[in-house]
């Protein structure tokens, strides 16, 4: 296969960059050699490589910050995704895409499936919403993979921070009130590499007969809180802490310009059922990607 990996420097990117190796000729891009917001060279450079697949590991992802920059937001998220998805269906290759657990409010109170009404709270859950209603429009061959909480260690992450915390500070505050799926990046490129090798020969007609939102997330729930206590206690360097214990916290404790979804679990069955394949619990994940070699 020819594979076009853009956003390939990121948390997944990077990941993907290599379990994607074994599938055939991989070609990554990032920024500034792509820059989303640019409608045109989006175009070119889907031109120029003419792949068999396009995976698409960028998004403008600063929570925060995208309510002071909605417009910069909405083209890397919005707009972005559904020129992809022309550009794809143009060269018949197949296209995926990922999203997040932000389309949703939080207000359910159980786990979403793909059919939930989504209603995201702030500018970035609703970027990303759009990216995903462009490309539905567009349609095509295309799957889109709604993920949540997703950690590296290579990258700034809810881990690394965590980690760095407790290095600094003798009693941590996590809040039990946000609940969803810690996602392991490299577990999620894994699956994402497996999935693609089951489309070979003719990826374009494989995934155009499973177009669609899918949930992708780590397997089990955990608060913040419950999260934090798995990172220290993996902590692969745990004579650095210096934290002594953790306090249960609230969301409104720590006042943000971006208002989160307090529920926002995955329930993954549709993509078990589809393609036969799952991510491992959130715990064994964890303990594998904080493990030294």
């Amino acid at each position: 296969m020819r594979i076009l990996l853009l956003g390939n420097t990121g948390q997944v990117g990077w990941e993907l960059q290599r379990t994607l190796a074994p599938l055939g000729e991989v070609v990554g891009v990032d920024y500034p050699e792509i820059d989303l917001t640019q409608g045109e060279r989006i175009r070119q450079i889907v031109e120029n490589h003419r792949p068999e697949l396009i995976i698409n590991a960028t998004a403008y992802t600063a929570v925060d910050q995208a309510e002071n920059e909605p417009e910069i937001a909405l083209a890397v998220n919005g707009r972005a995704p559904g020129i992809l998805a022309e550009a794809a269906r143009d060269i018949q290759a197949g296209l995926i895409h990922y999203s997040t657990d932000y389309v949703f409010d939080g207000q359910k109170g159980a786990a979403y499936i793909e059919t939930d009404p989504p209603n995201p709270l702030g500018v970035y859950g609703s970027s990303k919403l759009a990216g995903e209603k462009a490309m539905t429009q567009v349609g095509g061959s295309y799957l889109i993979l709604r993920t949540s909480w997703v950690y590296s260690l290579r990258r700034p992450s809810f881990v690394t921070k965590v980690l760095e915390w407790s290095r600094q500070q003798p009693v941590l505050r996590m809040v039990t009130d946000q609940i969803a799926n810690p996602t392991s990046a490299r577990m999620l490129a894994e699956v994402t590499a497996l999935l693609l090798a089951k489309s070979a020969p003719n990826p374009y007609a494989w995934l155009m007969d499973r177009s669609g939102i899918y949930h992708l997330a780590g397997s089990g729930i955990a608060s913040r809180l419950e999260w934090a206590q798995a990172i220290l206690q993996n902590d692969p360097d745990p004579t650095q802490q210096v934290v002594k214990k953790i306090e249960p916290a609230l969301t409104a404790d720590f006042p943000t310009p971006a208002q989160r979804p307090l529920y926002s679990a995955l329930n993954c069955d549709l993509f078990q059922k589809t393609f036969g394949l799952s991510l491992p619990d959130w715990r064994q994940a964890l303990k594998l990607s904080m493990a030294v070699d």
